[in-house]
């Protein structure tokens, strides 16, 4: 079985949260993520607080603002003072999104990168520089986006394959993404999934999405995951082998206990598909999760 930096089901750990886990962790999360971009310069009681959960648990931090794929030269500055948040918090995992989001300014959206060889090369080129500042990997996430690059050579997944080559980085798999742009631009969602390099995989992500009143699905991870996004992550699991993999959810938060049901889900795939250690698994004590995800399954 591959080592990975985290194992087991997460949560992405929201300050909405924080009161319902101070008092305790449930067993079944195993670690968190945060955005570092909302934590780095936070003091006082909350600042407290965060050191009191990344001194307990494993952490993994995933960026929003490296645009990695953007023309701007990429800010030294602010890779030097991701490294001291990554050192000080010992983060397991550094991951960013395959996007850019900088230009002359940031612009505080994501945006797809053309899938050019011009364009691979570049981004692998920033990575590697990062990567050297950092003084660690960085994971690249499949991103979702919503309008087609121009001037494309080739499709998103020869173009996401290319980049993790050419850049030789991990690869952070979000399920979600995958099925938000095959709807939104007409793909095989489960082909485009098998065609990854999943050797490369270090952890993933399931999500929910809202139906825009256009008709595009949009990435909000603002609603619990629906039947086909646990449809694919089992998939995936069957495809790579099971990898640990987390819960994103930043806006509608519900309750911590309705969170659980879906990293107790994430939990149960897991051991269902062999993530225990030499354990026979009973295949057939899966729960049956159709009901708690109906009302969101029909989002798309």
């Amino acid at each position: 079985m591959k080592n990975f930096a985290v194992n087991g089901a997460g949560l992405g750990l929201r300050r909405e949260l924080l009161p319902s886990l101070e008092s305790g962790v449930p067993e079944v999360i195993k670690f968190f993520e945060v955005s570092p971009e909302n934590w780095i310069d936070i003091g006082g009681r909350l600042g407290k607080t965060f050191r009191s959960f990344t001194e307990r648990h494993s952490f993994v931090a995933h960026g929003l603002s490296l645009s990695l794929g953007g023309p701007e030269p990429l800010d030294i500055a602010f890779l030097q003072r991701m490294k001291t948040f990554l050192d000080e918090h010992n983060f397991a995992l550094y991951t960013e999104h395959l996007s850019f989001c900088s230009d002359e300014g940031h612009h505080y959206d994501l945006y797809p990168i053309p899938f050019t060889e011009e364009a691979v090369r570049h981004v692998a080129g920033r990575i590697r520089l990062a990567q050297e500042i950092l003084e660690r990997p960085i994971a690249l996430e499949n991103a979702s986006y919503y309008v087609k690059p121009p001037l494309a050579e080739m499709d998103e997944l020869i173009f996401i394959n290319a980049v993790l080559t050419e850049a030789d980085c991990p690869f952070h798999l979000d399920v979600n993404n995958i099925y938000v742009n095959s709807l939104n631009h007409n793909y095989d969602a489960a082909a485009f999934l098998q065609g990854l390099c999943g050797e490369r995989i270090v952890y993933g992500h399931v999500a929910g999405h809202d139906l825009d009143n256009s008709g595009m699905i949009i990435d909000t991870h603002g609603q619990a995951a629906c039947d086909p996004v646990w449809q694919l992550l089992e998939l995936a699991y069957q495809r790579f082998g099971v990898f640990p993999t987390l819960l994103e959810r930043d806006f509608n938060i519900p309750p911590l206990a309705d969170l659980l049901v879906e990293v107790e889900h994430i939990a149960d795939l897991q051991q269902y598909y062999g993530y225990s250690s030499g354990i026979a698994l009973d295949h057939g004590s899966r729960r049956d999760y159709s009901a708690a995800t109906k009302q969101t399954g029909e989002t798309a």
